[in-house]
């Protein structure tokens, strides 16, 4: 079988103007980056926003394991199977980071049949919007050591500056850091931390900025430190903010591309689910839905991070609400979260299936909870049987009265997945969503996040240390206490032992530090051992990457 990267170079993509006119955007309105990818003119997307939105369908999955679930494949696929079907569609996708493409997770342009292309290109550096987002997040940290080295006229407490550095790329070592070293000439010394560019809070305010003018009234948000007698510094304090705002404006406007099928997608913004919010940019979205009847979205990682914060952050903050909710699984996947193990995950196992079962069935019941109706996506792999099939499709029908649907996109691309796509048009077509989220605005910071801990984790309750539980007093007192929580955990688990597979009950999730993103509108809670900064796994993807002598690049998946 050829790899991803020989599929998608050995299939003819149309002009980037081409897919434009299938979705009807005049090419004057296209700012080219080669042949097949384009940003949209921001002034052609303020004109679309008069227009009605289309349908807007969740895509979701199980707690991924090491089987493989392909939630990014499933999202691709069922995009070109709604074309296929007759459906105006596009697709709204997050930017892959460079820190899993060379590292241990891999890209996320889907994979097989069903891509976006050019995949090489999307992977490695894009367009530079995570460049662009990257050097935003550091004027902002040199201009607040610059302003203390230049006499601290705002009384900067240097003891209690909060905001690191980023960098797009896993490194361990970067985690903890002293910055100033080497005398007065230098600065001052002082802690800090770098983490990766997709938990910046620049990268979520990116991704939920309404527009331009929205994007600067939240960096000029950002608490950056606070001054010796506890008020805070923000970046519009530092006057930061045209700069950043600067830095930022061409990686504002939407990049577009395609599927390999010739399905328009956007691609655009990409902050992790474990660690920060993960979905792709609020623009990117608005702008899908004001050109299509149908858009396909994600949200990272298990229906317990990314599709939670999808609903209780995105769509609070901006009224989306999703017309329909897939989660996608396979059944090698269910069968690890039985206790079976991945060498052996090809031979047929009925009583796994059976037990990893609990995993789905939460997190579709989840999904319920929130008011979306749901349809289950099983990605086939040539090991399944149908034996095992009609297991997981009698639990879903029987238990949750959910349809499950065998999809085969990734060998057969949009042809593959037009069972799939039907049975999500009929779930749109018979269910009215009046949507209901996890806690309320008027609800404690702390009891916010025991909400989402018992609620969707199915936990007993929270362990809040004493330095994380003063935090959240502190913002509640300081007003604060109205932001919704972005809850950062080990993806691998309702729990945060990532070992802890299927649906674990009765658990404890211990918060460990509190951080405030105020730009972005949210407070993170991190949980357990989980890290703002991966690291690289002991073999690293890096070491497969070359390029070859005509300039290709080779080994990337």
């Amino acid at each position: 079988m050829p790899t991803d990267i020989e599929i998608a170079r050995s299939t003819p993509l149309k002009t980037i103007t081409d897919i434009a006119a299938s979705i009807d955007i005049p090419s004057d309105v296209l700012n080219p980056y080669g042949r097949y990818i384009a940003k949209l003119d921001r002034s052609f997307i303020a004109q679309l926003m008069d227009r009605p939105r289309g349908k807007l369908i969740l895509v979701t999955a199980i707690s991924p394991t090491a089987a493989g679930e392909g939630k990014t494949t499933t999202v691709i696929g069922l995009g070109d199977a709604l074309k296929r079907v007759g459906c105006k569609t596009m697709l709204a996708l997050r930017e892959p980071s460079l820190g899993p493409c060379f590292g241990q997770k891999g890209g996320a342009t889907g994979g097989g049949r069903s891509q976006v292309a050019p995949m090489d290109a999307i992977n490695l550096h894009f367009t530079g919007d995570f460049h662009a987002i990257s050097a935003a997040h550091n004027l902002l940290a040199a201009m607040v050591d610059n302003h203390v080295y230049w006499g601290n006229e705002l009384n900067i407490d240097t003891r209690r500056i909060n905001w690191g550095r980023v960098v797009d790329m896993n490194d361990r070592a970067l985690r903890d850091i002293v910055v100033g070293l080497g005398g007065p000439s230098n600065g001052y010394s002082h802690s800090s931390r770098y983490d990766i560019t997709v938990a910046s809070e620049i990268m979520a305010i990116f991704c939920l900025a309404k527009d331009f003018d929205d994007l600067q009234e939240r960096l000029a948000r950002i608490v950056v430190a606070e001054t010796t007698d506890r008020q805070p510094v923000t970046a519009g304090d530092l006057k930061a903010v045209g700069a950043m705002a600067a830095l930022l404006a061409d990686a504002m406007q939407p990049n577009l591309v395609q599927t390999l099928e010739g399905t328009p997608a956007l691609v655009h913004g990409g902050p992790f689910a474990n660690i920060a919010h993960g979905c792709n940019s609020v623009i990117a979205t608005e702008t899908a839905l004001r050109l299509a009847d149908y858009v396909v979205t994600e949200a990272g990682f298990g229906a317990d991070l990314g599709a939670e914060k999808f609903l209780d952050i995105k769509c609070r903050q901006t009224g989306l609400s999703p017309d329909a909710c897939v989660v996608v699984a396979t059944l090698r996947a269910l069968k690890m979260h039985g206790g079976v193990a991945k060498a052996d995950l090809a031979h047929e196992d009925i009583e796994a299936l059976k037990r990893g079962f609990a995993n789905l069935e939460r997190h579709v019941k989840n999904m319920q909870s929130f008011g979306l109706p749901v349809v289950v996506a099983l990605n086939h792999f040539v090991t399944d049987t149908e034996a095992e099939f009609a297991v997981v499709r009698d639990l879903c029908r029987d238990r949750l009265g959910v349809e499950a649907i065998f999809s085969s996109h990734w060998s057969d691309g949009g042809a593959g997945a037009e069972k799939l796509a039907r049975q999500v048009i009929e779930a749109i077509a018979s269910s009215a969503v009046n949507l209901k989220l996890t806690y309320s605005d008027d609800q404690p910071l702390t009891e916010k996040i025991r909400s989402v801990a018992q609620k969707i984790y199915g936990a007993a309750d929270i362990a809040v240390e004493a330095s994380a539980a003063a935090t959240l007093a502190k913002l509640e007192k300081e007003g604060w206490g109205n932001l919704p929580v972005c809850i950062a955990k080990t993806q691998y688990s309702f729990s945060t032992d990532k070992n802890l597979m299927g649906a674990p009950s009765g658990h404890i999730i211990p918060i460990r530090e509190i951080r405030l993103s105020a730009g972005a509108g949210f407070v993170v809670a991190l949980c357990g051992d989980i890290m703002t900064m991966p690291g690289l796994p002991r073999k690293p993807a890096a070491e497969a990457i070359s390029v070859t002598r005509d300039g290709l690049v080779d080994g990337l998946f």
